[in-house]
């Protein structure tokens, strides 16, 4: 692999995406250390090293990198863009005009992307508003005495300055994510997203020895290191498994030629949903948390007092939620990422059929069992990552935004086995050994 890899940087354009790479992600990393105008940045630290946060709030610290919680000018980080593409996936489905976009190929494609750019910055102020409210308020962290003093100055100037810079931050995130992917290597939104996660192991790493009793917290830094080995294990392993349903295409005489008589397959992946939801089950499961602070004197209420000793992580009514909202998620994505009727007609319409099935209607039926046979299995699997922390690792410091949580593994594990695919690609077509011979 390392061989592999100082030829990569050996070949001239090869070596110019890497460090074109690498200079987006210097930049991205420094962006996620400027303060916001109006912020005390002491107070910040204080807050930042006394209270405790999660939910919600740990996600998106987890995905900007711990920006949001030192309420920097990329506070935001890539979250927004993550939840406009989910939401105009979504769309696509129910409006038959982004349906017919996505129909007509790349122009069509342009075009989704566009709205998805807008959907980003209107979402962008709509999270730079409730960030900075809750910064004012003191929400944002809590436990902390100097909460409240995050934000000395609260006039209405200050505010909209804030808002303002924090989703200027947010289209800058954007810009360099999209620099990545047209003149680097790999998806630059995911790639960002992945150094963002990384950049937090070792800090939470350390922590868990620190906190760590026995043999000064080796013992506890070395369990957890062997467990997210094992875990990362795990998810390689799923990740790469895959039903492939064969597909035969008839032949067909145009003229002195024949065409198709070919054999392919149909790869339906154990995980076909992805990391996507876990992100749904963990948003909306803050939700009740969030009613609880904006709604006055909800917290001092029965109801307000069963949510904080029931939907916090550790507790059984919070991880059987979590649980079942995983599985819930993945195959109502799975139900509308993936259409069996219209791959069963594009595979009639090209001359195509599965072995022993008829084309048509038969192979949306079959494809659709052999989907929801899978998705079993995925999401049990989904559940699974995503709860071995908060359950197996309580006693050893671990967090919202734990490293070796669900969501971060399956992100670090995907963005890493694509990147490293595309780097052999671009090796092999130079006739050179790739990173997984």
């Amino acid at each position: 692999m390392l061989t592999a890899f100082a030829r990569a940087f050996k070949t001239p354009d090869l070596r110019k995406k890497l460090l074109f790479t690498l200079g987006i992600i210097v930049l991205y990393r420094l962006g996620a250390h400027v303060p916001v105008p109006g912020v005390n940045y002491k107070n910040v630290q204080i807050c930042v090293d006394s209270a405790e946060t999660g939910g919600l709030f740990g996600l998106v610290n987890l995905f900007s990198g711990g920006a949001l919680l030192q309420i920097t000018i990329f506070a935001l980080g890539i979250m927004p863009y993550i939840t406009a593409s989910i939401i105009l996936q979504l769309l696509t489905v129910v409006i038959p005009r982004l349906e017919a976009l996505k129909k007509e190929g790349q122009s069509g494609t342009a075009k989704i992307t566009q709205y998805t750019r807008y959907l980003t910055v209107a979402l962008a102020v709509l999270q730079g508003t409730g960030l900075v409210a809750t910064a004012r308020n003191g929400a944002i962290f809590q436990g902390c005495q100097v909460a409240d003093q995050i934000v000395p100055d609260k006039s209405i100037f200050v505010t909209i300055t804030m808002v303002i810079t924090m989703t200027a931050g947010t289209a800058a995130v954007m810009w360099l994510g999209e620099l990545v992917t047209d003149r680097g290597i790999g998806n630059g939104m995911s790639i960002l997203m992945f150094i963002s996660i990384a950049a937090g192991f070792p800090g939470a790493l350390w922590a868990i020895k620190k906190k760590g009793e026995l043999a000064d917290g080796w013992i506890e830094f070395g369990i957890v290191i062997l467990v997210g080995f094992a875990m990362v294990g795990l998810v390689v392993f799923v990740e790469q498994a895959q039903r492939r349903i064969p597909v035969q295409y008839a032949k067909r005489m145009i003229g002195r030629k024949s065409y198709g008589g070919t054999s392919t397959y149909i790869p339906l992946k154990v995980n076909q949903a992805g990391v996507i939801p876990v992100i749904f089950a963990s948003s909306l499961l803050y939700i009740p948390m969030l009613i609880v602070q904006f709604s006055g004197g909800g917290a001092n209420s029965s109801w307000g007092r069963w949510i904080q000793g029931n939907f916090v992580d550790g507790e059984p009514i919070y991880i059987a939620t979590y649980f079942l909202l995983i599985v819930f998620f993945a195959f109502f994505y799975v139900a509308i990422s993936f259409n069996p009727e219209e791959v069963a007609d594009n595979m009639k319409k090209y001359g195509g059929f599965i072995p022993g099935i008829r084309a048509g209607r038969p192979t949306a039926e079959y494809l659709s069992y052999v989907l929801n046979r899978i998705t079993w299995p995925g999401s049990l699997y989904l559940g699974l990552i995503a709860l071995v922390p908060t359950m197996a690792l309580a006693g050893f410091g671990a967090n919202a935004d734990f490293p070796f949580g669900g969501t971060s593994i399956l992100i670090i594990v995907g963005v890493g086995l694509e990147t490293v695919k595309q780097i052999e690609s671009q090796l092999q077509q130079r006739n050179y050994e790739g990173f997984l011979r």
